[in-house]
């Protein structure tokens, strides 16, 4: 007997939450695996924010809807589906699931979205390969800061490029006296 009505809406407003909540979803083949390795993919999952979720394509494409962030991922519902939805940390999800993949050699990478974009394996890996969002922070700071101290260092040096010129007015007078007196002596 299939599942009530109940049952699959809560079902429904659940995948809706966890879509709100991602950055990006991955879809996977997950035809072979048993529950025990499918409940392994998730405890490699839990610590990078992601959860997997193993769902119907056809709740999935409702719980998609007309959402344009998430419509692109109607293209790969076919199959037998499991999704991954990343949080927070994409790059230690990529590499959990790469690790499994490679592990259990019974999964195939379908795509996933991010931003209303379909991508493929590679795409993701390059995303996933970037530095953590502290790191680039931390980078564009030391950017910025850089770039004040050039421009507080380049404003000190007005004042004292005027004083340079200042001091040397009375010299320059000077040596133009003599050299007109010079010249007018000889």
């Amino acid at each position: 007997m299939g599942r009530s009505r109940e049952s699959k809406g809560a079902i429904l407003e659940e995948l809706k939450d966890s879509l709100a909540g991602s950055q990006l979803a991955m879809v996977i083949d997950y035809q072979g695996l048993t529950v025990a390795e499918i409940s392994a993919l998730r405890g490699k999952l839990r610590p990078t924010g992601t959860i997997c979720k193993v769902t119907k394509n056809t709740l999935m494409r409702l719980a998609i809807g007309d959402d344009q962030e998430w419509k692109p991922m109607t293209e790969l519902l076919s199959g037998t589906s499991a999704f991954l939805l990343v949080k927070d940390d994409i790059g230690g999800a990529f590499k959990a699931y790469q690790e499994f993949k490679k592990e259990s050699k019974k999964t195939e990478f379908r795509g996933g979205v991010m931003q209303g974009q379909l991508l493929t394996e590679d795409q993701i890996k390059s995303i996933a390969d970037l530095p953590p969002k502290e790191v680039l922070l931390a980078q564009a700071a030391g950017a910025i800061n850089t770039i004040a101290t050039k421009l507080a260092r380049s404003i000190n040096e007005v004042p004292s490029s005027v004083a340079r010129g200042v001091n040397e007015v009375p010299a320059s007078l000077g040596r133009v006296v003599q050299a007109i007196a010079s010249k007018e002596a000889a």
